[in-house]
């Protein structure tokens, strides 16, 4: 008798949900991490346990969406409120996601940087690279199975890597728990935003749906769907979790600490823990940033695709085609910031603009969606998950209106004060710019010049 795949083991029914844990935990949330825990110590774990609450309920809507719904959600979109809206949400998803690959493909060249000074060897290591990732998009044909096995291997190297370096420093487990606890003075502040901004990732939430599409599950197998969001969302938070630990109990003194990109990590922490913690650290990024390169492009080009009403599957051409320009568009631009010092700070200003609209837009859509009892049925929003559905739509909005009013006009101020200057002061202005919650790829070499 043939089991049904409800039966099998819980690791056999999963894939999506770790596939979206690999996109969330990015180079730009490797830094945010760390720094805050350089900067707060223990004091926001806590906010990694709210934050990966409200990931996991639109991980959830995107993972019933793409089981229970006959369609895809750009022609669910269509259908129910016209063209305009799925090409806006395809266009906006795709340009935040070209900006992105800007972000993965300097943590890969940051990885790399660990082991070697020439930079034109770097340099031809990240072209190799993205050169292997379009191999991947155009040479199999089974892409969901062979994404899902790659996913695994970089998820266990970043447990390993980044476990060895935490229990290497030896946090104080009191300390570590008393982090877990509430602490309403830290809502007023910035860095909250931002911890949220690199772990909420409303735009891999929404791809669930696709996942879960690509590995064939239906109605039938909604259970190993809501499983996997669960267990994708814990390693979302495991991995964030030793992250700030580690900073917290290598870099916290109750001083401001200046963490800009993932080796200035490493570099902070290698008195701690010495030559080979920082390489073990790199091998982490490194999982970080490939994986993150892989799945954040694809997002961009297969979400434009559907919108455009070109397909979405992973056997149509399109789709494939927008990948790679996603791809190619961010390693250009990291490579030019890499080897001719290229200032992208425009580049993160515009991505800054249009994520003001695009994040709270994705979410509005994919609630909307998870609420048409003609496309759910019985599995439409319940109570609870429309009360924390609308609250996770609150915050990104609170999100949105942060970047608005004061990441936007800092990083304009900021580029500004570069073009009048050959070589300006550091600035408290500066620092928030690094924080950008909008952008996780805006925390790598913004003022690298």
């Amino acid at each position: 008798m043939n089991q049904s795949p409800s039966d099998h083991p819980w690791y056999r029914r999963i894939g999506p949900g770790l596939i979206t844990a690999c996109v969330v935990i990015g180079p730009g949330s490797i830094v945010t991490s760390s720094k805050i825990g350089a900067n707060h110590g223990y004091s926001m774990l806590w906010i990694v346990v709210v934050s990966v609450a409200f990931m996991l309920v639109y991980m959830t809507m995107g993972a019933k969406l793409g089981a229970v719904a006959k369609d895809t959600p750009g022609n669910l979109i269509r259908e129910k409120a016209g063209r305009p809206l799925a090409v806006l949400l395809g266009c906006s998803v795709f340009f935040i996601s070209a900006a992105f690959q800007s972000g993965n493909n300097i943590g890969v060249a940051a990885a790399f940087d660990t082991f070697t000074d020439s930079k034109s060897v770097v340099a031809a290591l990240v072209v190799g690279f993205n050169a292997v990732a379009l191999a991947f998009l155009f040479a199999f044909k089974n892409l969901y199975r062979l994404l899902e096995r790659l996913m695994m291997a970089f998820v266990a190297v970043m447990l390993v890597s980044f476990a060895i370096n935490l229990i290497t420093l030896r946090p104080n487990p009191g300390e570590m728990a008393a982090g877990f606890v509430p602490q309403l003075d830290n809502i007023m502040n910035l860095d909250v935003l931002a911890l949220i901004g690199t772990t909420f990732v409303i735009a891999a939430a929404f791809y669930q749906a696709y996942l879960v599409r690509q590995k064939g599950w239906d109605e039938r197998e909604l259970r190993s769907g809501i499983l996997d969001a669960r267990v994708g969302s814990l390693i979302m938070a495991l991995i964030t979790i030793m992250l700030m630990s580690t900073a917290a109990a290598g870099l916290y003194t109750g001083q401001p600490v200046a963490l800009r990109d993932p080796i200035a990590v490493a570099n902070a922490l290698e008195p701690t823990f010495g030559s080979r913690g920082r390489v073990i650290f790199s091998l982490g990024l490194f999982s970080a940033a490939y994986s993150s390169f892989l799945i954040n492009s694809m997002i961009g080009g297969f979400i434009a695709a559907d919108g455009f009403g070109l397909g979405c599957k992973p056997s149509d051409l399109a789709p494939r085609i927008l990948t790679a320009v996603a791809l190619i568009c961010g390693m250009v631009v990291a490579l030019a910031a890499f080897l001719l010092d290229f200032d992208r700070t425009l580049t993160i200003i515009a991505a800054q603009a249009v994520t003001v609209v695009a994040a709270p837009l994705v979410a509005a859509i994919l609630f909307w969606l998870t609420n048409q009892r003609d496309i759910m049925h019985s599995q439409v929003n319940s109570t609870t998950a429309k009360v924390f559905g609308g609250l996770g739509l609150a915050l990104l909005l609170v999100i949105a209106g942060k970047t608005a009013l004061i990441t936007l006009p800092n990083s304009v101020r900021n580029y500004r004060q570069k073009s009048q200057q050959v070589e300006p002061a550091p600035t408290a202005e500066n620092e928030t710019t690094t924080n950008t919650v909008a952008m996780r790829s805006a925390t790598f070499k913004t003022e690298n010049k």
